[in-house]
């Protein structure tokens, strides 16, 4: 069978206009995914190059000529949805390790306009470095070095400024990525020119990604192949629901010619913030809450948790009884409380896809900086709204450092385990900064012992370190999560649960 190239799928050639750090599914399920659909409808006509950090390795992509297919499956307002999209739009992935210099290049492209980004959570953080490496460490690092570069070689030109989009899973990550670029202009000492050519002609988009995006299992994979006649190593499986959502003025709208009236999914507006808190609450939140449950029930995909009776209820009552109800809203049309509701059912199918294999062990990742950021205002505002404890968000809590029991650490790496319930023990990486801090805490817990257990609790609980608020203060809230953690280590997590949902 053939490979995927465009000797066997012609198409056209663009200029390059993009500059995108970052490989993953996510971008290429998304805005590579929309950027394509806009060149094959004329209205934006512009190729991507990309960076790859991690590692040197890029022949997965130039092995196929930068191309591969997005197919998209699911239910999409009750009607079954399966689209094959071949993408084209990259026209090259360089290695930064080995080709940080055709990348600096890049930068002298009159016709580049757009940098998009998408490395972690922690890769926006400021990082004290020189620049002028090759390459820089950090992708901040990178991004100032690119700059200053382009810079240059513009002549500090208003009209080669550039629009700089990070869609990391970040609270106003184009702030903070600006905020970054510029501590390292003064660091390494850039000029005041630079400084200003900065600010008002590269503008830092604040911006928001919504798709569930995962590599298809080998199985899926060979099925696909079979039916299209051609061989895709970079195949990606995506949901049909997906959003863009863009903080900019008419500059940006100007720039972003690929988005526009046939692409309602991408959206520009002064103010996102609204779609940014229902993404945040409704679905990040909601993961965070119940992956540790689901994963300790023996698990494997947010799929399995929709199968399950017990575990699916309790997803829905969590997401709609306790969720959705704190959610800011607009009162306008499209920014109500119906359309956070809309949204939270929505949601609640796209977990039921049974074509994504979302794996609750990769939800995992940085689970309690994850809880901190998407559960804590949400738990605050359930008290400001109805002054009790939330019942269902307590017992998720307890799931949770459950699931951070650390028994045994290897080389660095945390491990916990759980019982399967055909028998047997299934040891599982705990990876999360904060690992050794539990490690060292769930040695104080004596199981049965219940005085160790509310010890514990309280203490994890009323550190602010971790949670940014005390949450010892929230009436009933540690003595719910200590009952419900005695449960789960006493009981077993099924009966619990059972008890928890009736």
């Amino acid at each position: 069978m053939a490979k995927l190239t465009r000797s066997t799928h012609p198409v056209p050639v663009y200029p390059e206009k993009i500059l995108q750090f970052g490989t993953g599914v996510l971008l290429r399920g998304l805005p590579d995914y929309l950027i394509q659909k806009a060149n094959s409808e004329g209205r934006f006509e512009g190729s991507i190059v990309v960076v790859k950090s991690t590692d040197s390795q890029t022949n997965e992509f130039s092995d196929q000529d930068n191309l591969y297919t997005v197919a998209v499956r699911g239910v999409q307002q009750g009607q079954e949805v399966v689209e094959n999209t071949i993408v084209s739009a990259i026209s090259r992935v360089l290695a930064a390790q080995t080709q940080w210099n055709d990348v600096l290049v890049l930068a002298r492209n009159p016709k580049l306009q757009i940098i998009i980004s998408n490395t972690t959570e922690i890769g926006l953080n400021y990082v004290e470095e020189s620049i002028f490496q090759h390459p820089p460490q950090s992708f901040p690092a990178k991004l100032t070095a690119f700059l200053y570069e382009r810079f240059r070689s513009v002549g500090g030109s208003k009209a080669k400024g550039l629009v700089v989009i990070p869609t990391e899973l970040v609270t106003d990550n184009g702030l903070k990525l600006r905020e970054a670029v510029e501590k390292l202009a003064q660091f390494n000492e850039l000029g005041k020119l630079f400084t200003k050519w900065l600010k008002f002609h590269v503008r830092f988009c604040n911006s928001l990604v919504d798709r569930i995006v995962t590599r298809p299992t080998e199985e899926d994979k060979l099925a696909f192949e079979n039916e299209a006649g051609y061989e895709d190593d970079l195949l990606t499986f995506t949901e049909p629901y997906h959003l863009w959502a863009i903080e900019g003025d008419d500059r940006v709208r100007q720039t972003l010619s690929f988005a526009g009236p046939s692409t309602p999914q991408i959206i520009i507006d002064e103010d996102i913030n609204f779609y940014k808190e229902r993404k945040l609450r409704v679905l990040n939140g909601t993961h965070t809450l119940t992956m540790p449950l689901g994963y300790l029930l023996g698990l494997e995909t947010v799929a399995d948790e929709m199968r399950h009776p017990a575990m699916s209820k309790f997803v829905e009552q969590l997401m709609l009884n306790e969720i959705v109800p704190t959610v800011p809203d607009y009162d306008i049309p499209g920014m109500d409380k119906a359309a956070v509701a809309q949204f939270a059912h929505d949601v609640l199918d796209r977990f039921r896809n049974p074509h994504l294999d979302h794996l609750l062990l990769n939800i995992s990742l940085q689970q309690t900086a994850k809880m901190q950021a998407r559960n804590v205002a949400t738990l605050q505002r359930y008290y400001e709204q109805f002054n009790t404890e939330p019942k269902l968000m307590a017992f998720g809590f307890a799931a949770y450092l459950l699931f951070m029991k650390v028994v045994r650490e290897e080389n660095g790496q945390f491990f916990g385990e759980i019982s399967l319930p055909g028998g047997g023990i299934l040891n599982y990486p705990i990876r999360d900064d904060k690992a050794g801090y539990f490690y060292g805490d769930w040695k104080t817990v004596n199981e049965g012992d219940t005085a160790t257990v509310d010890a514990f609790v309280k203490s994890v609980l009323s550190d602010t370190t971790l949670w940014q608020a005390d949450l010892t203060a929230l009436p009933g809230f540690s003595e719910n999560v200590a009952e419900n953690l005695n449960a789960l280590l006493t009981d077993g997590v099924e009966k619990s649960l059972e008890k928890v949902i009736a």
